[in-house]
């Protein structure tokens, strides 16, 4: 097999893509968790748990490869008819739970961020050890990963060429790390943009998943988001929350301009 063919490079290019924007939300959760370990230990704590996802990762590609046919089997059926009907293998069970566990993750995550008023006096008094951190780093990178990996399975199933997009993925994960944890902390209002783009991610899976089960919700069939549709919605997230900025910024710049004394 030529790696070098024109369908192998346009395949790799396509899979880094899809990579970096459902990495998106994994390197916003690791900016995010590692801040939760001691100030001095957060640096080490990213790379150690950027590298050792990436190890299982390669690993959990080999064996979802080496264990495909298997995810295609029917396990069960549901049949309420008028209510759920569908029929389920191990891949939508899984595409359907890695989905809804994306959207709890969101939820949850916006509502800690509306309930919590001290941040920084918060994350002080909670510190974690840095070793359990990384075990949840390196445990949420995996669940993202199965649900890209599956995704990346649709589009080749070229070992080679899904290996390097994950390990494309990992050292930008890497080098881009630190930079987006100080970004994040100097700008937590993005924090938000990141979870909501996380909830539409569970959405995507939710589609996929129910489409490929052929499951019908009171007489409704799940149809999967188109990837446009997927690609515009998070271009429309971003595009409104600069202009939102930049407008917040206008409206502060305009009340502090009207506090000043007038001069006589």
């Amino acid at each position: 097999m030529d790696l070098a063919s024109f369908e192998n490079l346009a395949n790799l290019g396509v899979l880094i893509f899809l990579q970096a924007v459902l990495g998106f939300d994994n390197l916003l959760y690791i900016s995010i968790e590692s801040q939760r370990a001691p100030a001095a230990s957060q640096a080490r704590v990213r790379r150690w748990g950027i590298l050792i996802a990436l190890a299982l990762r390669i690993v959990l590609l080999f064996g979802i490869m080496r264990l495909l046919t298997s995810f295609t089997e029917p396990l069960f059926s549901i049949h309420w008819t008028g209510w759920v009907e569908g029929s389920f293998n191990l891949a939508t069970v899984i595409f359907l739970l890695g989905g809804a566990f994306l959207m709890w993750t969101a939820v949850k995550e916006i509502s800690h961020l509306l309930s919590i008023e001290h941040l920084d006096e918060g994350r002080e008094r909670t510190a974690k050890p840095a070793v359990r951190v990384i075990a949840m780093i390196v445990l949420m990178n995996l669940i993202f990963s199965f649900d890209s990996i599956l995704s990346a399975l649709a589009i080749t199933q070229v070992f080679p060429v899904l290996a390097t997009a994950i390990v494309t993925s990992g050292v930008l994960m890497l080098v881009l790390a630190d930079r987006v944890s100080t970004f994040i902390e100097r700008n937590r209002k993005y924090e938000v943009l990141g979870l909501f783009i996380l909830l539409i991610v569970g959405v995507v899976l939710l589609g996929e998943g129910g489409h490929e089960a052929h499951l019908e919700l009171l007489g409704y069939e799940v149809e999967p988001m188109a990837k446009t549709t997927f690609y515009f919605a998070i271009a429309v997230l971003v595009i409104v929350d600069v202009i939102q900025s930049g407008y917040q910024n206008k409206l502060a710049l305009e009340r502090a301009h009207a506090q000043r004394p007038a001069h006589a």
